[in-house]
């Protein structure tokens, strides 16, 4: 196809490309990273009325997923239409305003679809219009989902970090970004890295370090660049967190003792590390003398 031939041509096109489609994504992503944890909860909820009371009938409700009910204004419930919805450009014709209350729109809406946008671009500029930028492109939504969406509670969704981790083997089945074994013994060795640091850390204090998602999102980040990127994830990762997670806290005016999410600096260490992994490895290497 001509289309297919002129990107794979034209490199700053399919940049481009991408970061328009990073802006549409980037929109849906707000619905998801909004909408994830509350359908979560409902889901909870539901179980827990039918373990304790498996007799009674359960109330109807609302249907609420990632398309029904249509986005809607939280002050006003007006319908928000369809040139209202337009990435960015909609926040600023709205002057981050209700069109019809007037109350203010987040600005995280707008930064979520340029940080989407951003992101993708980068991907289509390191791998070019190949299968693999395609499917980087999926890894780094579901990493920006998962990032905000633990950031906000705490949670690392199955429904998100599973599929991708089954996406990673299978992707890498073909040789993707590693190879299937590399791939595999990634997604064991992070489950396991992580799940030995939690239990370690809790036979020595008492307390949980982390929650059981961050084993499967590290496990996820192994099944897609493999084992060789889980000591730079986990350092960068660490690294990223003691520094921002000081200057979080300090901000907020909060202890030390107030716990933070640690699932978003893994997402973002994981996401260095599959991008410029070797060249940072190979850096460090050259100037340590190895």
């Amino acid at each position: 196809m001509p289309i297919l031939e002129y990107l794979a041509s034209q490199a700053l096109a399919f940049i481009l490309i991408a970061g328009l489609l990073g802006l549409v994504v980037g929109s849906f992503l707000n619905v998801v990273i909004h909408r994830v944890p509350r359908m979560m909860e409902r889901d909870w909820l539901r179980q827990a009325r039918e373990m304790l009371e498996p007799d009674a009938e359960q109330p109807k409700e609302p249907t609420y997923n990632l398309i029904l009910p249509h986005s809607h204004c939280p002050h006003c419930n007006t319908e928000i239409k369809a040139w209202q919805n337009l990435p960015i450009l909609s926040y600023v014709l709205l002057r981050g305003r209700c069109g019809q209350c007037k109350a203010r729109i987040s600005s995280r809406y707008p930064l979520v679809e340029l940080l989407t946008a951003v992101l993708s671009m980068v991907v289509a500029w390191q791998f070019g219009f190949t299968w693999a930028a395609g499917a980087m492109l999926v890894l780094t939504w579901g990493l920006i989902s998962l990032s905000l969406i633990d950031a906000d509670t705490q949670l690392l969704p199955d429904s998100i970090v599973l599929p991708l981790l089954w996406l990673g083997l299978i992707i890498n089945s073909f040789g993707l970004l590693t190879d299937l074994s590399s791939a595999l013994w990634g997604a064991v060795v992070g489950y396991l890295t992580l799940w030995i640091i939690f239990w370690a850390f809790k036979l020595v204090t008492g307390k949980e370090g982390m929650g059981y998602g961050d084993f499967k999102l590290l496990a996820m980040l192994g099944a897609w660049g493999g084992w060789q990127i889980l000591p730079l994830t986990i350092l960068l990762s660490s690294l990223v967190g003691a520094i921002l997670g000081v200057i979080i806290l300090k901000t907020r005016g909060q202890s030390n003792a107030t716990p933070l999410p640690f699932g978003p600096y893994l997402a973002i260490a994981g996401w260095i590390a599959l991008i410029w992994g070797d060249t940072i490895t190979g850096t460090y290497l050259q100037f340590a003398g190895f």
